[in-house]
């Protein structure tokens, strides 16, 4: 086995020196990032070209190497805010399981999270929609009760007017004379 290793290590030396030694101490090597193999450029003499070409949707991300960090620099200001909110919170209304008095802040953000669903649910859409649906029926309400009391109070005009006349009126018979007595 080990005769075979160092053949193998050898060969493998040689291989990898292939490369740099055909290459000529004035040869310029150009390595060039394309999205498409006509931006690549044609190798001129004495050059090397080394094209690697990207997917179009890469074009303007941020290239992949540096996309993912775990640099605390690049986070955002927004996670970073969340990180120092909860720095310190323990003990009472804290829902921590160490600590005196930490579960009783379990209660609170199990209160909040109701609350935050509830707000967000379908049934508030549908709420909203029935919502609007009353005030859309109310405002014409208001409309036809206000023509329905206009014309209440239109009869009641006219009926105490007649009424009024009435009053002025003769009785039936009170502009005759009696008649003889017999």
């Amino acid at each position: 086995m080990k005769h075979l290793i160092a053949p193998a290590a050898a060969f493998a030396a040689l291989v990898a020196a292939g490369p740099a030694a055909a290459q000529g101490a004035n040869e310029k090597i150009n390595m060039v990032i394309a999205y498409s193999e006509s931006e690549c450029p044609v190798a001129k003499e004495g050059e090397v070209v080394v094209c690697e070409i990207l997917v179009e949707e890469e074009r303007y991300r941020i290239p992949s190497n540096l996309r993912y960090s775990d640099n605390p620099k690049n986070q955002s200001l927004a996670r970073q805010v969340d990180q120092i909110k909860y720095v310190g919170d323990f003990g009472a209304m804290s829902c921590e399981p160490a600590g005196a008095g930490g579960f009783t802040g379990c209660n609170q953000k199990f209160v909040e999270a109701w609350a935050k669903d509830k707000s967000e649910a379908e049934a508030v859409r549908f709420g909203q929609l029935i919502e609007k649906a009353r005030a859309e029926r109310l405002s014409t309400i208001d409309e036809q009760a206000a023509a329905e009391q206009e014309r209440v109070e239109m009869i009641e005009r006219e009926y105490m007017q007649r009424l009024e006349r009435e009053r002025q009126g003769e009785l039936p018979g009170e502009g005759q004379l009696p008649p003889p007595p017999k």
